[in-house]
């Protein structure tokens, strides 16, 4: 299929039709409480409740379908951080085709494990995508293998773009559309759609300050590759955008947001706590942006983009979260070396309703009697206005309390 052919309102009613038989129903979900954070009506796209724990089944099972018999028997063969590759070896399992899989060394095991359970193999190459994609460009090229690009392959965006058909059809009056960006494959399809469906539709990108690709390129007016990347968002950690794409995103994304890791941590514990929902890094993104968006009563729905995140790094998640929010810190005081002290500190901690939650007791830090033991005590607090409540009360009780860094 020509690239002309696609990105059209036919195909993408074509490709809408197409994945309806893969995709789950991902009805919008209205948040109170981003909306009462934001001044805005917050609706979350939760794409991380797909079969397949991620919206890129759309773009793959849409591409699979316009592959011929030869090209499927010739095997396929993609580069991924994790979602576009458990998207095409189900995508392959569906067809019967064999899939190969390329993937960075440093993809967590879950998703790993995930893509091999749908039949796929995979490969460990190189340490970020962009390594990865090369690696299965050789393999494709050495096998014979069909190549689905998971992001700079305009059958693929429109496939993604379907997203943006169902939040049209459920909520007609959508003032903003927040979308993930990667290579750009998501925010292409999207952005594309929601302008040929209602041109005032204002579709914002949002990448990680630390893999800002397609916003360089965008400054620049070309496609720009990044020296490096760095980002806990593994799905986004991209260096260089799509250039079949770029011409959609200068066409029709509005602007780009960037989103610092901290954001995404703390959007993370929001997400678990308020809303039950386990979202990765790089489908927070449109979470996280929401407080940078400088408007007031619209209607705004945030593309929940993938769900595919191990228990390793979300606990380490949730701890950094905790910590960020200063819902859990660690103070350090010094004691004079005699009975009932130990009991003295705990007491001005109860009763400021402090949980203690670990406690380390030195008492080698001083040959000074009076200030001869240091008492290191981790705890729990509400927030940011009863860490400061308990810091100064341990003051006035004549302690000199030092904030220490945090760890577990």
């Amino acid at each position: 299929m020509k690239d002309e052919e696609m990105l059209t309102l036919e195909k993408f009613e074509e490709a809408s039709e197409v994945v309806s038989k893969v995709t789950l129903e991902t009805k919008l979900v209205y948040s109170d409480y981003f909306s009462n954070q934001t001044g805005n009506k917050v609706y979350l796209k939760p794409e991380n409740m797909q079969f397949t724990g991620a919206y890129k089944v759309r773009g793959a099972y849409y591409k699979m379908s316009t592959l011929t018999e030869e090209e499927r028997s010739r095997g396929l063969i993609t580069a991924s951080a994790g979602n576009h590759a458990q998207g095409v070896a189900y995508a392959a399992k569906c067809y019967g085709a064999k899939a190969t899989i390329v993937m960075p060394t440093t993809t967590p095991l879950m998703k790993v494990n995930r893509t091999k359970s749908y039949g796929a193999e995979v490969v460990l190459h190189g340490d970020v995508y962009d390594e990865a994609c090369a690696k299965a460009y050789e393999l494709a090229e050495a096998n014979g293998y069909t190549f689905i690009h998971p992001f700079d392959d305009l059958t693929v965006a429109t496939g993604q773009g379907t997203i943006a058909m169902e939040i049209v059809k459920e909520l007609p009056l959508v003032d903003y559309i927040l979308v993930p960006i990667g290579g750009g494959g998501l925010a292409t399809g999207v952005s594309t759609l929601a302008k040929l469906l209602n041109p005032k539709i204002k579709v914002i990108g949002v990448e990680p300050a630390g893999a800002n690709c397609m916003q360089e390129s965008l400054k620049n007016s070309k496609v720009t590759t990044l020296p490096v990347v760095n980002t806990i968002a593994d799905g986004t950690a991209v260096k260089t955008p799509g250039s079949k794409l770029f011409p959609y995103i200068q066409k029709n994304l509005d602007d780009i947001i960037t989103v610092d890791d901290e954001e995404l941590v703390v959007a993370f514990l929001d997400m678990v706590e308020n809303h039950k929902m386990i979202v990765e890094n790089s489908g927070l993104l449109s979470v996280a942006a929401l407080k940078h968006l400088n408007v007031k009563d619209k209607k705004i729905v945030s593309i929940l983009s993938g769900g595919n995140m191990d228990v390793i790094t979300m606990s380490s998640v949730v701890q950094q979260g905790l910590i960020f929010r200063d819902r859990i810190f660690t103070v350090s005081v010094l004691l004079p070396d005699k009975p009932g002290e130990l009991h003295r500190v705990s007491g001005i901690i109860a009763r400021e309703n402090g949980n203690v939650i670990k406690l380390e007791h030195n008492q080698f830090v001083s040959i000074n009697r009076n200030a001869a033991v240091e008492l290191r005590i981790t705890m729990e607090a509400f927030g940011t206005d009863h860490k400061n409540r308990i810091m100064e009360t341990l003051e006035k009780e004549g302690y000199k309390p030092r904030l220490v860094r945090t760890n577990i």
